[in-house]
């Protein structure tokens, strides 16, 4: 896929176009949006993101449109999942839900950062070790059979606890109050950082792990760096607004963890998959690609939205069952 600087600049200054206009609006006037705001937000996002795939099926080819739809679908599915942890995040940390939309807006401007890192790094050695493969394939696996312990354990996630917040709460003079965006402030004569700080420091730590996961992912959908970043930018964009908008929905999506498990799953295979055409490995096969079987972009499309269909059809579908089964207990 050949990328023209011209795209690239254009690509980067709408992004930066958009944060920038958001951090200005939040700023002016922190609030708790409206479900009208966070609806019309988030039908432009989608609408911009779906417009762009259209484009790239049509100048860049259909392939690659296919690998931006299954690119771009895959990390909003994470992103989703990622909002369950977010929630916790404020819920624990009290933050008032009039400046929450801040803590979320640096926490999205740390991802795409966090993000952007990992892509170039990965970038780099999937172009110099075609190895690599292996190692992200298994990584996935792992990830998945990971989520689906979880699942099964029912154990609550704490990121509020991890070690980094607990060394800055414990060697930081944090005040009682939050004051929007500012980290410092006077209380009671003296320099205090403000909880905002912690809140920033959570995000950060639990962005990077997530950055570990959906790397990866998109990598084994496809290997153009252009379309990995972009599809990163649009399964962000709008991840704000979905968090008030589906803050109690998400609790329904009880069989959310176990979708994105199998799309893991499959994703990671796909992956070894790949190396193992690409081997170079001297114990593998003396070294030569093995012939396997290939799975397509638009197979991969295929199984993510049918496994994100099925999976939330499923989730409300027990979730009414569950509902039903109280209000009857209750007579």
């Amino acid at each position: 896929m050949e990328v023209t600087s011209l795209e690239w600049g254009i690509t980067i200054a709408i992004t930066v176009a958009v944060l920038a206009f958001d951090v200005i609006v939040i700023a002016r006037d922190p609030h708790e949006p409206s479900f009208k705001e966070c609806a019309v937000a988030l039908s432009v996002y989608i609408s911009a993101a779906v417009a762009f795939g259209i484009w790239v099926w049509v100048f860049h080819g259909h392939d690659y449109g296919i690998e931006f739809f299954a690119g771009w679908l895959t990390e909003y599915s994470l992103s989703i999942d990622n909002l369950f942890v977010f929630i916790i995040l404020m819920a624990a940390l009290r933050v008032p839900r009039e400046y929450q939309q801040e803590a979320l807006m640096v926490g999205i401007i740390l991802a795409l950062i966090f993000r952007g890192i990992f892509i170039a790094l990965g970038y780099q050695l999937i172009e110099n070790f075609s190895w690599v493969f292996y190692a992200f394939g298994a990584f996935l696996v792992y990830t998945a059979v990971t989520l689906v312990k979880s699942y099964r354990s029912h154990e609550d996630e704490h990121p509020e606890e991890n070690r980094i917040v607990k060394f800055a709460q414990s060697h930081l003079n944090v005040g009682d109050e939050y004051h929007g965006l500012k980290l410092w402030y006077h209380q009671n004569g003296a320099r205090v950082v403000s909880p905002m700080l912690i809140v920033i420091i959570a995000l950060g730590t639990t962005d990077l792990l997530f950055a570990l996961d959906s790397i990866p992912a998109i990598f084994g959908i496809t290997q153009e760096p252009y379309l990995v970043f972009t599809a990163n930018v649009f399964a962000l964009m709008g991840l704000r607004q979905l968090y008030f908008l589906l803050g109690g929905l998400l609790e329904r999506l009880v069989y959310l963890s176990l979708g994105l498990a199998f799309i893991l799953a499959f994703i990671g295979v796909k992956l070894v998959l790949h190396a193992l055409h690409e081997n170079e490995l001297p114990f593998i096969n003396d070294g030569h690609p093995v012939h396997v079987p290939d799975i397509s972009s638009l197979l991969s499309l295929a199984v993510i939205i049918t496994t994100l269909v099925v999976t939330a059809v499923a989730s409300l579908v027990k979730d009414s069952r569950d509902r039903a089964k109280e209000a009857a207990g209750a007579e």
